[in-house]
């Protein structure tokens, strides 16, 4: 039954894609590869390529690369520094280059809980941000939820559910700057791929204006493993 509701969504992001206005919805593309830590390995890492369209699989605008290192206190906590690139384009005219370029690096501390089928990742960030030379604080909380249908653990061939919302803040007037919120139907082929599709609507705030917009979301991870690994439940979280 699940893998039809996953069919079923496809099916709605790509009509509502083909007619929906350039300026109405717009396309997020995620390819993460990640090395998560084990009760033996504490040490892991990430990297995550991003790309952004204007409109519904067109009008490029915006990508981003990172890379991060890991330490798993233990399966609960979860430390990461990292840091990226940005860059934003006028999608009307590309020739002319970024017209936006961001440098960050971050710390942040993630928190799971595991209630049997229902499972949470608190995540806190704290960011240091260069955007075209000048400098920024950045303050992030992102609540997740998953549950999986078929199986009361994400593993191999499992449907899920996930549901996001995240609050940025900074340490200037006004401080309250974004919230993104998320919901996607995954699938977790085997013990490395994993698929997302669903929507993320961002909301984003300033003195002179206030603007959201809406987005098809698709994302593919592939997971290293270290050799000799101890297996654990690890959940398929979006690292941006």
């Amino acid at each position: 039954m699940h893998k039809y509701l996953f069919a079923a969504l496809i099916l709605v992001l790509f009509s509502t894609a083909a007619n929906a206005q350039n300026s109405k919805l717009g396309t997020w593309g995620i390819v993460t590869l990640v090395l998560p830590g084990d009760s033996t390995h504490k040490w892991g890492g990430y990297t995550e390529f991003q790309g952004r369209s204007n409109g519904a699989f067109s009008q490029f605008q915006y990508y981003e690369a990172k890379i991060g290192v890991s330490y798993d206190i233990d399966k609960n906590f979860i430390a990461l520094l990292g840091t990226g690139t940005y860059h934003t384009y006028d999608y009307t005219d590309l020739s002319k280059g970024p017209i936006t370029n961001e440098t960050r690096f971050w710390e942040q501390m993630v928190i799971n809980q595991y209630l049997s089928r229902l499972k949470f990742e608190h995540r806190y960030r704290a960011e240091q941000r260069w955007v075209n030379g000048d400098y920024r604080n950045r303050f992030r909380y992102r609540l997740n939820m998953f549950i999986p249908f078929n199986h009361n653990k994400i593993v191999a061939k499992t449907y899920f559910l996930s549901v996001f919302d995240e609050i940025f803040l900074n340490n200037k007037t006004p401080n309250f700057e974004r919230n993104r919120v998320s919901a996607a139907l995954g699938y977790q082929f085997d013990k490395a791929w994993i698929v997302q599709a669903g929507w993320v609507n961002q909301y984003n705030y300033t003195t002179a204006q206030t603007n959201d917009k809406n987005n098809i979301l698709l994302m593919l991870m592939y997971r290293f493993h270290h050799k000799n690994a101890s297996p654990r439940e690890h959940l398929p979280t979006t690292t941006d």
